[in-house]
């Protein structure tokens, strides 16, 4: 299988990569560094700077994970400029790519977050749950999901994969948290009760993998382990793991004054499940929080 991914150098494109490549697929990475693709995504990884240079090679897949980071700085205007261009303005030029090709992939697979339900309070969020706030993050998801979907007028199946907070030995979510934690000075964020829809990065591949390979699978899927915890529980199960205490909270005024709009996506949470892809057949992996990050984190 022919296999174009966009953001194949981040986090998850490069694990997608380790693993496609060793089934034998062959993976193309659209990126603005072509030249690092082999070197950080496997040898076998072909790069290129312009989705131009493909011309019409046969593609059996596209998957589209390509954004700048959502919460590594405040969201000031110019921030949020690059957060949209690279999310919407990226997925328009790939989807007018493909319409302008003879031979179009069969399936796109699209990045998207929890954070499009907004904040979510105390709700259960399947993947049917309507938006429930108009906060900056609901918004910049809503329209990534919405530009992607104009490909299925091309006649190409759409799956939209909406993800939690990915958890990895070596990146993502808790390389910010690890050195606070290991120094003690680790805690809940405000009063700790907002939920956190995460998963495990062998999770994320995985079930990437298994809707890739799904037939009739098509629209939204929650990429979260199927037993959510709140803030304050997740602090402590860190603390446990890498043995120190989890007693510092970081006061929700004091995160305001530093970040922002952007405390409110640290402030906020999404009580999300992965109905659809329980339903379809998906086995998670880890859905146990203390046994997940005893698997990435059990070294330190």
């Amino acid at each position: 299988m022919h296999i174009l991914l966009t953001g194949g150098t981040g986090l998850i494109g490069r694990a997608l990569c380790r693993h496609w490549a060793s089934q034998g697929h062959q993976l193309t990475v659209w990126s603005r560094s072509p030249e690092r693709v082999a070197g950080l995504c496997g040898e076998s990884v072909r790069g290129i700077g312009r989705l131009e240079e493909l011309g019409e090679e046969p593609l059996d897949a596209v998957i589209n994970l390509a954004g700048a980071p959502i919460a590594d700085r405040p969201w000031t205007s110019k921030r949020k400029r690059l957060l949209w261009a690279s999310r919407i303005g990226l997925t328009e030029h790939l989807v007018a790519w493909l319409e302008n090709r003879t031979h179009k992939p069969a399936l796109l697979i699209s990045g998207s977050a929890v954070g499009f339900y907004g904040d979510g309070g105390e709700r259960e969020l399947h993947e049917d749950s309507p938006p429930v706030s108009e906060d900056f993050a609901a918004q910049l998801c809503g329209a990534w999901e919405e530009t992607a979907m104009r490909a299925e007028a091309l006649g190409i199946r759409v799956i939209r994969v909406r993800t939690g907070l990915v958890l990895a030995a070596d990146g993502g979510f808790l390389k910010h948290l690890l050195l606070p934690f290991k120094l003690g000075l680790g805690g809940p964020v405000g009063k700790g009760r907002q939920w956190m829809p995460w998963i495990h990065l062998a999770d994320q591949i995985g079930l990437i993998d298994f809707l890739l390979r799904q037939p009739g699978a098509e629209g939204p899927y929650n990429a979260c382990a199927p037993q959510p915890v709140r803030n304050v529980e997740f602090a402590k199960a860190l603390g446990r793991t890498l043995h120190r205490p989890a007693v510092m909270p970081l006061p929700a005024p004091v995160l305001r004054i530093g970040l922002g709009e952007l405390s409110g996506l640290l402030l906020g949470g999404q009580r999300a499940l992965p109905s659809r892809a329980i339903e379809a057949g998906y086995v998670f992996r880890f859905t146990d929080l203390n046994v997940a990050l005893a698997d990435l984190l059990g070294r330190h």
